[in-house]
């Protein structure tokens, strides 16, 4: 039995693993620009962000419909079940869809559709948070959440994501107080290619309470006091930051700095299907790649779930917390 976790950054259209992407293809009748799932893998080659984003925004294509978001979304709590996750916060790109001519309806209900089985089928409890493309405008943002609007029963939260160089986030000030205004937990990411002040700026412009990725935060000294200080919790990506160039090798990684400076870490799979590995995954190659040892990775699990927006479930919160405390990591070797 894996170490329970909970996954906070995961990006659901991230987890189209290939063989899935020429399935819906064929259902589709879209035609993609591959042969065969082993020439995609071979695209899965990236220079930078903006190289995987060309390419993940392309394979998008294929969903159409509200069962490919239904299926998409099962397959994923299907591996990451299996990989140890309880609890998953997903994150999704509405504006990726209704470009091109998918309704909004189309695209929360087909994801809803899996989500509400999720406890009974995987045992796994869920949120969705929506997240707007930090590369279009504000307006469109402010566009999206007003479509979103009937549906806020389904979101627990916003986010911003995509291109993050030259795109601030104080860009997005006005759809944030929105959001606010609405009820909707606030989290937005920071750091991964731009600088450590929009995370700053993300924390005081927008008012997240939690920084995905978070990864420049070392270059200011005062930044990371903060950080710790206000226990606001950064949600890693390491196989991502390393397929992306963020890090040269896995080895040189910040997370073991990043801890022992108080910081409070998570680890999470970012896009699967594209960075080579679920969550279970990522712990077991930074276990491995970092030398953590099993009280590390338990830190890391607990923080999973302490980061996690479960206030409205204290009591499953503390059993899962309760059931990393008391996990023996001598059952995960045996498997």
């Amino acid at each position: 039995m894996p170490l329970p976790k909970a996954e906070l950054h995961v990006h659901i259209e991230g987890t189209l693993e290939p063989e899935l992407a020429f399935a819906l293809a064929r259902r589709n009748g879209v035609e993609l620009p591959f042969a065969d799932t082993e020439e995609l893998r071979r695209a899965y080659d990236f220079e930078d962000l903006q190289s995987f984003l060309d390419l993940y925004y392309a394979l998008m294509a294929v969903l159409r419909t509200e069962d490919d978001f239904a299926e998409l979304t099962d397959a994923y709590l299907a591996r990451a079940a299996a990989q140890g996750v309880r609890h998953a916060e997903i994150f999704f790109d509405p504006q990726a869809h209704t470009v091109r001519g998918v309704p909004i309806a189309t695209v929360i209900e087909g994801l809803a559709r899996a989500l509400d089985d999720s406890e009974r089928r995987h045992g796994v409890s869920t949120r969705l948070i929506m997240c707007f493309l930090r590369d279009q405008s504000a307006a469109f943002a402010l566009e999206t959440l007003q479509a979103a609007r009937p549906h806020l029963h389904r979101i627990t939260g916003i986010g911003l994501d995509s291109a993050e160089v030259g795109h601030p986030p104080a860009k997005f000030r006005e759809v944030y107080e929105a959001a606010g205004a609405l009820g909707l937990r606030k989290v937005a990411h920071a750091g991964e290619e731009g600088p450590a002040s929009y995370i700053t700026e993300a924390l005081d412009v927008l008012g997240v309470e939690r920084v995905d990725h978070g990864l420049r935060c070392l270059e200011d000294t005062d930044l990371v006091e903060r950080l710790v200080r206000e226990r606001i919790p950064l949600t890693l990506c390491p196989l991502s930051n390393v397929r992306l160039r963020a890090v040269d090798v896995l080895e040189d990684h910040p997370l073991p700095r990043m801890m022992d400076a108080g910081l409070l870490c998570t680890v999470n799979s970012d896009d699967p299907a594209y960075f080579g590995g679920y969550v279970g995954d990522t712990f077991h190659a930074v276990r491995e790649a970092l030398g953590l040892d099993e009280e590390r990775l338990r830190e890391l699990a607990r923080n999973s779930f302490t980061a996690s927006f479960l206030e409205d479930d204290e009591e499953r919160r503390a059993r899962l917390i309760a059931e990393v405390d008391a996990y023996d990591f001598a059952t995960e070797l045996q498997e």
